[in-house]
């Protein structure tokens, strides 16, 4: 009994520690199991956190790419909103002249200069005698600075090229106020100073802008520059590049002595800058003799903004001088500055007739079907700068004069034109060029011969630029 008690006694311990650490891991068995469920159900509802965490992150990317978009929105519309207020008086005119010459080319100051509307210089090397009745025409006359001490070693140019590229900064020395673009020009440049402020409004007058065009003349571009504003035709610098330009313009002057005249000295100053060209075609050097009925009849789908060299071409309307015909271009397009010169092509599908009209200028009839590819180049009435080049040395494509007695163009040039306030429309009438012969046709075709005048309505458009047109051509 005794050991049988002994063997009991030592069995009891044993057998509760087995127990309870049965318990125990029951115990930590269930409590896992349920950790683990719980954090089951947080992933099933839920999702990972760090998902949800890239998703906002997203989001808020996605939200503030909106919030900048929105912000250059607004930015550019209060920049174009800045543009649009561009008016006449924030431009300033710096016209170089000569004395020699002044008598004459003064006339043509007065065809574009608006007197109380226009702000501006004439840079002249010396003084010249203008009447008190003709100062209200004109801009206020200067004398440009000695340049006598710049070296010019140019021996096909003349001095004269130092002073006149000056004139832009001699110009913002004066200290004309409210003023956001400069524009040279020559004094036998004609403005067309309505779309000058047209063409102008397309940029951002505080950012640098060097605008112009190129000649007509590819040996030009190539003897000067294809990146140059040829100064004839007229440029406009933005008021802060002006600044940046007087700082180091004579320092610049200096380094270009074997230049020959004041524009390439202008690129090369503008090339320091780093200040590229930005064409527009409205700007227009006329390098080229001759009649302009060819470049006139086809001008490009842009503003008419300036003319140049008048003194070397034909009037630009018959049987009228020189400025006589530019008084009375200007006199038939007061009422819609923004379509001078600009050429609609159109057919009469009766008589099978193609019809171009060159607002403002004239009215051109052709015997049969010429595509508006074609039309749009301009005939070859004029001559090449350089008169033993031949047509491949123009800048842009042209066509030759027709040689077939049958599609010689029958021509009607602007006579009058007024506005019917009633109907909104601008009437044009254009009267036939009797003295420029037609030559005999033997096509069996009805003749515009018949014809003394076209009338030609359209509505004013000031925004057309502004616009997108579309149009189909019916033969």
């Amino acid at each position: 009994m005794t050991t049988t008690t002994a063997i009991s006694s030592h069995q009891r311990p044993l057998t509760g520690l087995v127990t309870t650490l049965r318990t125990f891991l029951t115990s930590l068995f269930l409590l896992l199991l349920l950790l683990y469920a719980l954090y089951s159900s947080q992933l099933f509802f839920f999702g990972p956190s760090n998902c949800s965490l890239s998703s906002i992150k997203a989001d808020t990317h996605l939200l503030n790419t909106n919030s900048s978009s929105i912000t250059s929105l607004n930015k550019q519309q209060q920049q174009q909103q800045q543009n649009d207020d561009l008016q006449l008086n924030h431009i300033v005119f710096c016209i170089a002249a000569s004395s020699n010459l002044w008598d004459t080319r003064k006339e043509y100051l007065k065809l574009w200069w608006r007197n109380n509307e226009t702000c501006g210089v004439v840079w002249l090397d010396q003084p010249v005698n203008t009447t008190q009745n003709e100062k209200e025409f004109l801009p206020e006359i200067h004398i440009s600075g000695n340049t006598s001490d710049f070296k010019y070693t140019n021996k096909q140019g003349v001095r004269s090229a130092l002073r006149i590229s000056r004139v832009v900064s001699e110009t913002l020395r004066l200290g004309l106020k409210d003023v956001k673009w400069f524009v040279m020009g020559d004094d036998d440049t004609v403005f067309v100073v309505d779309n000058l402020v047209r063409v102008l409004s397309k940029y951002d007058h505080r950012q640098l802008y060097y605008i112009g065009s190129s000649s007509e003349s590819h040996i030009q571009n190539i003897f000067f520059s294809y990146s140059m504003a040829f100064g004839g035709g007229g440029f406009a610098i933005s008021y802060p590049l002006a600044k940046e330009l007087e700082k180091m313009q004579d320092a610049c002057i200096r380094r270009y002595p074997n230049l020959y005249g004041s524009d390439d000295r202008m690129q090369a100053c503008m090339a320091e800058l780093g200040v590229p060209l930005t064409r527009e075609a409205g700007f227009h050097q006329y390098d080229v003799y001759g009649n302009l009925l060819g470049l006139l009849g086809a001008h490009p789908v842009t503003p008419l903004v300036s003319l140049h060299h008048l003194d070397v071409v034909h009037p630009i309307f018959p049987r009228m001088d020189r400025v006589q015909a530019l008084r009375h271009l200007f006199d038939s397009t007061m009422n819609d500055t923004a379509s001078t010169m600009q050429q609609s092509i159109c057919y009469d599908r009766q008589h099978q007739w193609s019809v171009s009209v060159s607002f403002g200028y004239v009215v051109q009839i052709i015997r049969g079907v010429m595509t508006p590819r074609e039309l749009e180049k301009p005939t070859r009435t004029f001559l090449n700068w350089y008169p033993r080049a031949d047509y491949t040395a123009y800048a842009f494509n042209t066509r030759p004069v027709t040689r077939h007695p049958c599609q010689k163009p029958f021509l009607f040039y602007m006579k009058s034109s007024h506005y019917n306030e009633g109907k909104n429309q601008t009437i044009g009438v254009y009267s036939r060029d009797r003295h420029d012969t037609q030559p005999f046709c033997r096509w069996r075709m009805d003749s515009p011969d018949t014809i003394d005048t076209v009338v030609v309505m359209k509505r004013p458009e000031s925004q057309r630029w502004k616009k997108v047109w579309c149009s189909a051509t019916q033969f």
